[in-house]
């Protein structure tokens, strides 16, 4: 039993990896779900196509790697954060579907709670701001919709989660109905200071604690799959949200390391050891991990959009068959045109945090085509973390030198990568393991399962595949920075 299965479950695709004992992978199975938009800023996913994606990623990896579910020691889980669901407690059945994280239907109902002057104690409290991106207001929202939900939810016949909650109640047969403190950390309910629910969040989100999943350390027992779905029961030991297990991925366990993963969307994470660090530019306090008992926070950067855009181009414009095809495309644009694409297409993250911002192109002339297009919307998920990166220098000791580590399916472009180095005038170093989301998962369950080594030495196996250093002209970087700043404020609404 030396294999560690790794289930990451992301915004648009369910995938697993099988893990050797040397962490390298053996077998790998990946299926997309359906984005379902029923409004304009409204996203959902069907529960049920969620999980047997999941099951379908598992058996196939496993079978890829050529063993027997009785081989793999531990499972550790990562999934899509803030999406929200109910289900019930004897069937295992969702009520309604999953509210996505990028679900903007709850933004008028956090205008009002800002406006009565609730943010302080939200954000005193969780680390987070009152915005339609986390769970808790999803929450109120089914509660409030879905016929008898609230009465049900009181009577203790429902359960919330988000969606490793969900999973684990599916994998172990609804016998465990857990979370882990990263994921309880994203849903406005729960005080990362005293590492536990808060009664006053609860009654201000107006949520029974009847619904809630109990809170565990990272790396923990979550219970134990059914025997019957891949072949032998195997513990699931290790849980983190993705950005979380991202971070322990890219073995940022020291204070001041800093890592980025480009996925559907764009989040920064940025270690700050034992210390809460209060944001004064509109970033997130966050628990980075937890293990132990012992909490290491982290400030975060929240973007979006990020390889969602690409998938704009690929399905909704129809410009690459591809998503590969992108970064070519942008190489060959023509470089004397300024086209800026801001990627509002769900409103904006940090560090502006507008709701009711939507997706603009600026700057566009007869001679933009595709090329165009494609390198302004690669260009803008570099721009938003400058953005990102420039707020948390002037929340971390007031700033300092930056190695940046990246990670997701984006950063396979040298382009963008070289592009990114350039406007943040900082290294940026590209892992050879880029799948550090499900490697952080999988580092929680193998650990745990005392197959795989501990921080220190897995630590030390991180290796770089390579660095990109700045090459543009400082005062080109500077002209590009001011026309980004520009339609940056044009888009915005508030």
């Amino acid at each position: 039993m030396t294999y560690i299965l790794a289930i990451d479950q992301g915004t648009t695709s369910s995938r697993a990896i099988v893990f050797g004992k040397d962490r390298t992978i053996a077998g790998v199975g990946q299926k997309e779900f359906t984005q379902y938009f029923p409004q304009d800023g409204w996203v959902e996913h069907d529960p049920e196509e969620i999980w047997e994606s999941v099951v379908w990623a598992v058996k196939k990896a496993i079978k890829e790697a050529g063993i027997e579910a009785s081989e793999i020691a531990a499972i550790g889980i990562t999934n899509q954060r803030e999406t929200t669901l109910i289900w019930d407690r004897k069937t295992g059945k969702a009520i309604h579907y999953a509210i996505v994280w990028q679900d903007r239907r709850t933004a008028s109902y956090c205008a009002k709670l800002k406006k009565a002057g609730h943010e302080k104690l939200v954000t005193k409290t969780t680390g987070l701001l009152l915005d339609p991106y986390f769970s808790g207001t999803k929450v109120k929202w089914l509660l409030d919709n879905v016929k008898g939900a609230r009465a049900r939810a009181e009577a203790g016949e429902l359960a919330f989660g988000t969606v490793d909650s969900f999973l684990i109640w599916r994998l172990t047969g609804g016998k465990r109905h857990v979370t882990d403190a990263t994921n309880a950390g994203r849903t406005l309910l729960f005080d990362i200071r005293k590492n536990a629910w808060d009664k006053s969040l609860l009654e201000l989100f107006d949520v029974p604690a009847a619904l809630l999943p109990e809170v565990k350390d990272c790396a923990a027992d979550f219970g134990v799959t059914e025997a019957g779905l891949f072949g032998a029961e195997i513990p699931i030991l290790g849980v983190a949200g993705d950005q979380h297990a991202a971070t322990i991925g890219q073995a940022c366990f020291e204070p001041g390391m800093l890592k980025s993963t480009y996925g559907t969307g764009c989040f920064a994470l940025l270690n700050t050891g034992a210390d809460m660090v209060r944001s004064k530019n509109r970033l997130l306090t966050t628990i980075a991990y937890r293990l132990d008992g012992k909490t290491t926070y982290a400030l975060e950067g929240s973007i979006f959009i990020a390889g969602a855009a690409v998938q704009w181009i690929r399905d909704g414009l129809k410009l690459v068959k591809h998503a590969s095809e992108t970064g070519p495309l942008a190489e060959s644009a023509d470089p004397s045109q300024n086209v800026y694409m801001v990627p509002a297409f769900v409103g904006l993250g940090a560090p502006w945090w507008d709701a009711e911002a939507r997706g603009a192109i600026y700057g566009l002339t007869r001679n933009s085509g595709p090329a165009e297009i494609a390198k302004a919307a690669l260009e803008a998920v570099c721009y938003q973390t400058r953005d990102l990166l420039t707020a948390m220098h002037k929340d971390w000791n007031g700033g300092g030198d930056t190695v940046l580590r990246v990670d997701g399916g984006m950063v396979a472009s040298d382009w963008t990568m070289q592009f990114l180095a350039d406007v943040l005038d900082a290294p940026v170093d590209r892992p050879v393991i880029l799948e550090t989301t499900a490697l952080g998962a999988a580092w929680l369950a193998g650990s745990r399962a005392g197959v795989w080594p501990d921080m220190a030495e897995f630590a030390k196996s991180w290796a770089r595949d390579a660095q990109f250093k700045p090459k543009m002209d400082a005062a080109e970087r500077k002209r590009k920075i001011k026309g980004w700043d520009a339609a940056v404020r044009r888009t915005l609404t508030v």
